[in-house]
Parts: C-alpha cells; structure tokens; sequence
C-alpha cells in the first residue's frame, strides 16, 4: 500500500468517526465526504419502530450514499485526498440488521446495480468502541432521531460490524480501540494514529493507544 489518496474511518453509530474525519483531513490537507445522517426522513420513525420503517431508511441511505461515493469516483485522487466518514458496503451491514426476509431479497437485487461504481478506498480505518460507551454517547450528544436507540440495539450493531470487518480482506484495515478517544480534543491521539499508517502495510493491523 502506498500513501492512501482515499481513506475511509467507519464504525457504529457514535464511536467518533466525524470526530477522527475532520482531525485527519486538518492534518493531511484534504477533502471529506460526511455522511449526513440527518437528511434522512424515515430515521427518527426508524427508530420508534423499527420494523415498519427499516425498508424505507434502508433504501434512502443507499441512494444517498450512492450519490456521495460516486463524487468520490470523479475526483482526481492523484493530486487530491479525500477522507470519509463511511465505507459504501456498511449499507449492507444495516440491511442484514434491519430487513426482513422478504424486504432483504428485494436489496440484494437492487444493490449490485450501485456497488458497482464505487471504487475502494486504499485504507479503512476501523473504530472499535463498547455498547456501553456508545450509548452513553448517543444520550450525550442528544440528536433528536437517536432519542430512541436502545442499549440492545447498539449491541446487535456492534456485533455485526466485528463480525463484517473479521471478513474483511478488500483493503488494508486498522483497527483502533476507540472506547476512551475523543478526536475532537485529543491532538496527540489523532497523530500517534497517523503514525500506524504512514508506513505502507497490508492485511489487518491493530492499534491499542497508549494507557488502554
């Protein structure tokens, strides 16, 4: 792996992957492509009841999604870097999550159709954290359409991001335990984790911070 144009921060919902986005692209002079959760108009009834409005979130992250990777695939990545704050394929994490059978047949025929203009990025970097401590972030950070994340469904999340990225051999993968990161804050932790990708490596890498 040479010096990543695209690099890619994921993980579950509240684990700090803006925060680490913003800090990264400040440091490495380059441009972000952030999820904007917030357009989406079924997520607050998603979450109230998740059974009635999972097919609808679904299919309007993936369209939005969609639209967001492909400014991706037109940017000259030679002379520009780019950093987001997602992976395309976590829309399959969320659909094997939330859809039902019936519902999950119809977007596996659908997603082939999207997945492939997307092109993949040089790095992902994959920010770990607790059920118990993204939780407590949710209620923190007190985003109306996340009042009604439960603890429950944080776990089901978490377990199904380890059991995705433990598969995952598409591109180089650093794993970092995020339980006690606060990116926005914490400069030193933002370059003590730059320094675990400067050089080139392959497969799965993982990265513990100093006093965990």
């Amino acid at each position: 792996m040479n010096e990543p144009r695209f690099l890619a921060v994921e993980g579950p919902i509240a684990v700090g992957k803006t925060d680490l986005v913003s800090a990264l692209a400040r440091r490495l002079k380059a441009k972000t492509i952030l999820e904007d959760v917030s357009e989406n108009p079924f997520l607050g009834n998603f979450y109230r009841d998740m059974r009635a409005h999972a097919f609808q979130a679904q299919i309007f992250f993936l369209l939005s999604r969609h639209r967001q990777m492909r400014e991706i695939a037109q940017a000259d990545l030679f002379f520009e870097k780019v950093i987001s704050d997602y992976i395309f394929a976590k829309d399959r994490i969320f659909a094997y999550l939330n859809l039902d059978d019936e519902e999950l047949s119809l977007y596996e025929k659908i997603y082939p159709f999207f997945e492939n203009e997307i092109i993949v990025p040089d790095l992902v970097i994959y920010l770990q954290a607790s059920p118990d401590r993204l939780f407590e972030r949710v209620n923190k950070r007190e985003r109306p359409y996340e009042r009604a994340i439960t603890l429950e469904y944080l776990k089901e999340l978490t377990e199904a991001y380890n059991r995705f990225f433990f598969h995952y051999f598409t591109t180089p993968l650093l794993v970092v335990n995020a339980n006690a990161l606060d990116f926005s804050k914490d400069e030193e932790a933002v370059k003590d984790l730059i320094k675990q990708f400067e050089k080139p490596f392959s497969g799965t890498r993982y990265y513990v911070p100093p006093g965990e």
